[in-house]
Order: structure tokens, then sequence, then C-alpha cells
């Protein structure tokens, strides 16, 4: 069974005078252990795409559903707690707290799962020296540069040791050698703990690791495509 299936999911934003079709009847599965690119165009529906199989935005038509689980049957409270414990979110725009130093931001996701302090800490503190933040372990965002804070993010999203991570242009704001560690540290991880990611990116570098790449163009699927 697909960890992620993709049924005939449309998007549509009534935002704006004239509606904007984000996702146009996409259909795609995603298996266990993927490390998969998700590209396209800006404005071509990928981090669309990336929010709706995140739980993060509801479809206008079709369906997701994820290790048997359908997103549109979990409500409230139930949809914010199989975040929690299922998924890892690389957001763009970081979305770190800012009156957190890089340790406590890391922790958060930790915290909220119930794991205690101490093996929170210790784990916090093993991810951010794995991105190369181990000297900055209590500078708050504020005082990291936009690549420091994007590692943070990134350790944040692999703390809650999760099935899947998305990654919406984790390496757009990180310099060639920082951008490398940290897809080394995905792969480590995606190889090691048969842990899945998707990203949306532009990046080559992201897409030359990929073993699998998806093409969007208009919200549509355009190519599908599977390295040996």
């Amino acid at each position: 069974m697909a960890l992620i299936k993709v049924e005939n999911l449309t998007k549509i934003y009534n935002t704006t005078a004239v509606p904007v079709k984000a996702l146009n009847n996409v259909s795609v599965e995603f298996e266990k252990g993927e490390f998969t690119a998700i590209v396209g165009p800006s404005g071509s529906g990928k981090t669309t795409f990336l929010n709706m199989i995140g739980g993060l935005d509801k479809p206008s038509e079709g369906q997701i559903i994820v290790d048997g689980v359908k997103l549109a049957d979990l409500k409230g409270s139930k949809l914010v707690e199989y975040r929690l414990h299922h998924i890892g979110f690389v957001f763009q725009a970081y979305n770190l707290i800012p009156v957190f130093s890089a340790l406590e931001n890391v922790e958060f996701i930790m915290l909220l799962q119930g794991v205690p302090k101490k093996e929170r800490q210790q784990r916090a503190r093993e991810l951010l020296e794995a991105v190369g933040l181990g000297d900055r372990l209590n500078n708050r965002p504020g005082q990291l540069s936009g690549g420091q804070q994007q590692r943070v993010a990134v350790a944040r999203a692999l703390a809650s040791r999760p099935e899947f991570v998305l990654a919406d242009e984790p390496t757009a704001n990180l310099d060639s050698k920082s951008a490398d560690d940290l897809l080394d540290l995905m792969e480590n991880l995606n190889q090691k703990y048969n842990m899945t990611f998707i990203f949306s990116t532009h990046d080559a570098r992201v897409i030359k690791r990929a073993r699998r790449v998806v093409t969007l163009r208009d919200g549509a699927v355009v190519n599908d495509q599977t390295s040996n």
C-alpha cells in the first residue's frame, strides 16, 4: 500500500475576482522511503500540493489518503494530532518562534509530543550539530542569518521523527556548502531510517539528488520520472 495516495486532487481559490485553479485533477502515489522532488515553474501548484498532503489546506475536489487514513476524515484536534506525530514540515518562511532559542525551537515539537526533557534536549542538540549549528544553540532566530534559520527549521522538522517530511524550497536561502551539507543529512536519514522526503524546489542540487522528479505545470502533473 502506498504511503501517500492522491486521487483526482483539485484546488480552486475563489479569493480573487477570477477563480484560480491551483491544482487540476492530480493523481499520484508516494511509497515509503522516497526522496522525491516536485518541480515546475512559479505558480505551477508545488506549494499548494505540499500543503494539501500535509493537511494544511483542504481540496476543492478529490482526496488524499496517508497511510490508509483519509485526511478529510480528520477534523480539528485529530488533524492537528496527526500532523504532529506523522509529518515534518520545512516552510520557506521558516516559521520559527522568535522568542525561543534555536535549541528551544527544535525542542518545541517534541515538547508537544510529550517527549521527556532530557531526551528532547539531547535530540535537539544532536540535530543542530548535524546541521552545523552546534555553536548556535542559544541564539534566537533574530540573531541568525536566513540560511541558519532554515537549518534550524530543518532540524525541527526532523526532531519529531516523522513518517515523512514535506520541504518547501528547503535550500532556497543556503549557500552551496550549507545546501550540500543539508542534503547529505537528509539523504542519510532517508537511507538509515527509510524516512520519506518530498521537496518542492527550483534548485538543481536538490533535483540532481532526487530519485524521483514529479513535474507540475498549471496545476497538473506533466511528467513523473524515477531514476535507477
